[in-house]
């Protein structure tokens, strides 16, 4: 599945504790735009409206050849998933502290889903703590490569 936009500043800023896979109606200019990668989803989140949830804040870019057919590029737009889900996401949604944001714009034998997660703001420290990890990794990592050159 390529991936057509990520959302890499998701898994800095927030703690992931549950991931979903939804459908997203799109319009046609929006879906070629988001073809071609002109979408950015960063400072987008989902929210709820009635029984639907919508994504909101994520700026998919005007097609160009369309000329006066185009979309608005900040629109809200409706996620297509089982009522089941929704009702789970809509609960978790209520507790105090926890969003829903979108994480990535991927193709699935050519149709366009958005995965999304339910997840919750990480404090400074928690920042700084994974920073520090993903260092040491990438240390351990390098140690291990020049150790197998030389």
């Amino acid at each position: 599945m390529p991936s057509l936009a990520k959302n890499k500043k998701a898994f800095h800023d927030y703690e992931i504790l549950e991931e979903y896979e939804a459908g997203v109606m799109l319009l046609g200019t929006e879906v070629k735009s988001v073809r071609k990668g002109d979408v950015s989803l960063k400072g987008g989140f989902v929210t709820e409206h009635g029984a639907e949830l919508l994504l909101t804040n994520v700026h998919i870019g005007a097609y160009k050849p369309a000329a006066q057919n185009n979309h608005e590029p900040l629109r809200s737009r409706k996620l297509l998933l089982k009522k089941v889900e929704v009702n789970k996401i809509i609960g978790k949604l209520s507790q105090k502290g926890v969003s829903c944001v979108p994480l990535e714009f991927y193709t699935k034998a050519s149709h366009i889903k958005l995965r999304i997660a339910i997840v919750k703001g990480k404090k400074l420290y928690d920042k700084k703590r994974d920073k520090k990890e993903k260092d040491i990794r990438r240390d351990a990592a390098r140690e291990l490569r020049g150790r197998k050159r030389g």
